[in-house]
């Protein structure tokens, strides 16, 4: 989910910027610091919008910049338990399928698909049922669920979110917006 938040962070102004303390100077090395890192308590950093604040200044020793403490707005993506996610598939590995959910990716597992059995094609970079004519593969916009949640704030590349799609209402767009053509012809008859 994407939220709008008010943040205060410390950041370092180097000495050869310390002539233009401005909100802008402040907002680019925030962002700087900031965008693309994860926190277990607000997500995902998007993107630093607009500084409200700067503090005073701080020299500690032994360091060559000035500190100041700003708070400021910035959109951030947290993605909570339960919550249903649309994203595009962008990698099939044998056991599944990584998800692109916002700025991260999530991991639909190959049994948390379909009900029907899907084969690796290596080939094709697909899973593909043998079943039907069903197949999943990189680009397919997909509807899942978040069923579980592991944030690494030291690594954010590393942090885990697992996904499912084999709830009703749930899967590849294709298969949902097809079931969705047949219940409405059976509902014409």
């Amino acid at each position: 989910m994407y939220k709008r938040v008010r943040l205060k962070d410390t950041v370092e102004v180097p000495p050869e910027e310390l002539g233009d303390v401005s909100p802008d100077r402040v907002k680019r090395l925030l962002q700087d610091k900031l965008e693309g890192r994860m926190d277990e308590e607000v997500g995902s950093v998007v993107s630093v919008t607009e500084v409200h604040d700067i503090g005073e200044g701080t020299v500690l020793p032994n360091r060559p910049g000035v500190y100041y403490e700003a708070e400021f707005d910035a959109v951030t993506f947290d993605p909570q338990m339960q919550e249903v996610v649309d994203g595009t598939v962008v990698e099939v590995v044998e056991f599944g399928a990584f998800v692109g959910i916002g700025p991260v990716d999530g991991l639909l597992h190959v049994s948390q698909i379909s009900d029907e059995y899907l084969a690796f094609d290596g080939e094709n970079q697909q899973l593909a049922s043998n079943e039907s004519a069903r197949s999943l593969g990189v680009e397919d916009a997909v509807r899942a669920r978040i069923v579980t949640k592991s944030i690494d704030e030291r690594n954010p590349r590393d942090s885990k979110i697992g996904l499912t799609a084999k709830q009703p209402g749930l899967g590849k767009h294709g298969w949902l917006e097809d079931e969705r053509e047949k219940r409405e012809a059976a509902a014409g008859e």
